[in-house]
């Protein structure tokens, strides 16, 4: 018998441990580690912090779920990864062995990185359920006495589809209220161009967002340092090609939701041979670290080198799609190793991605995620903003279920039906 633990509950995994529960064999024991008993569909949280959703709405209890799985579930936050040692030691004082371990935690939101940032500072974020409340509650009060807005990502961010969308989500609810006309927007991004997303572009995302921009009236700045912020003023500074400074400007805002950049978790940050500078974990084609062979990583928590040297550090996201395809060739993998066979199966690390706009959107498949591809494909209009309200009922439901099928696969199928999309999903 196998006892394999799963750090982390979040979109990673939560299909990691359905997906393993049905790659091992019916002795392995499967045991979920997580500080938040809870499931939250992060790519509601946009619409949770203009009032569209209600937290109860994109929130599923793991813990019955998990129980009519079989897989053990324990609610305490991890201190400290012992790799060397297979153990996890828990907020406690106990400690919990393991034959192998899947690090599957997301990130940690590094908002301290720059002075007056982030939800204990000036400025919103989407990036959290508690923090999309929180911002509905600033954003209430804004809309009481409307100014500017300014929305967007810091340097070194690797996220970038949730803050156009919050961005055009705003501008639909404020036309909604009738008040669009006493807020002007500024859009500010360590991208080289609109629509870069930390991709160099798929398909005409940058000739897609750049038009919606100028149809919503929404200024950007890309190449742009946050420097600090201050009560209702950022400073931002622009960047030539060459890294030298290019201009300073100070945007007022009575509203910013702003994203941070990543890094590891600090359970898991500054062990030689399992995590880079930044604390994510490196893997190699298997999801398997080089150093601890019986660890595993998937989600955001990985390490994936940049696109390439840009004048402001972007980072490149882990899109849905490219998560569900690491954790189903991880518990693939995984179901050999436990068999004494070697691990032979390899993500796809292809992308499907929803970007709502509040009454439209744009996709975008890339596939691979990382160009040269041999799929790059981007549309925009009405459907998307239905495609994706129809995905979040489709992707809670299998949630809660327990259901361990390829959700972004069998959702884009069932949405969308678009030619490209199988391909993807095939490729």
């Amino acid at each position: 018998m196998a006892h394999i633990v799963v750090l982390g509950a979040g979109l990673g995994g939560a299909i990691m441990a359905y997906e393993l529960r049905d790659s091992l064999r019916r002795e392995d024991r499967i045991t979920v580690i997580t500080k938040d008993p809870f499931y939250h569909f992060v790519p509601s949280n946009p619409w949770i912090a203009v009032g569209w959703r209600e937290r109860s709405d994109i929130t599923v209890d793991l813990a019955p779920v998990m129980k009519k799985k079989g897989i053990g579930f324990i609610v305490q936050p991890a201190t400290r990864l012992h790799a060397a040692e297979n153990r996890v030691e828990l907020a406690d004082g106990s400690s919990v062995a393991y034959d192998y371990i899947v690090i599957a935690t997301g990130p940690e939101l590094a908002f301290d990185e720059i002075e007056g940032f982030g939800p204990t500072g000036h400025t919103q974020s989407v990036c959290h359920v508690d923090h999309a409340v929180a911002s509905r509650s600033a954003f209430e009060r804004f809309c009481e006495n409307p100014g500017p807005i300014v929305v967007g990502a810091a340097q070194g961010a690797s996220c970038f589809g949730p803050a156009y969308e919050f961005a055009f989500i705003l501008d639909a609810e404020l036309r909604k209220r009738k008040i669009r006309d006493k807020v002007p927007m500024t859009f500010v991004t360590p991208e080289p161009y609109v629509g870069h997303l930390g991709l160099d572009g798929v398909g005409d995302t940058k000739g897609l967002l750049e038009s919606e921009m100028r149809g919503k009236h929404i200024k950007w700045m890309t190449s742009a340092r946050v420097k600090k912020v201050e009560e209702g003023q950022m400073l931002v500074e622009e960047i030539n090609d060459d890294g030298s400074v290019k201009g300073e400007k100070s945007l007022p805002f009575g509203f910013a939701m702003m994203l941070p950049a990543f890094r590891g978790i600090p359970a898991v940050s500054g062990i030689e041979g399992l995590s880079n500078p930044r604390g994510f974990t490196i893997v190699d084609q298997h999801q398997r670290n080089p150093r601890y062979p019986n660890v595993f990583a998937v989600g955001v928590c990985v390490a994936i080198p940049p696109m390439g040297p840009t004048p402001v550090p972007c980072g490149v996201p882990k899109t849905g799609f490219m998560i569900e395809s690491m954790v189903t060739a991880t518990a693939q993998n995984l179901g050999q190793l436990v068999r004494g066979q070697e691990p032979s199966h390899v993500g796809t690390w292809n992308a499907v991605c929803l970007a709502d706009f509040g009454d439209g959107g744009i996709a975008f498949v890339a596939q691979p995620q990382i160009p040269p591809r041999n799929v790059n494909w981007s549309s925009s209009g009405k459907w998307v903003h239905l495609a994706k309200v129809g995905f979040e009922k489709y992707f809670i439901r299998k949630v809660k279920r327990g259901n361990s099928e390829p959700y972004y696969e069998k959702a884009a199928m069932k949405i969308l039906g678009i030619d490209k999309l199988k391909e993807v999903t095939q490729g």
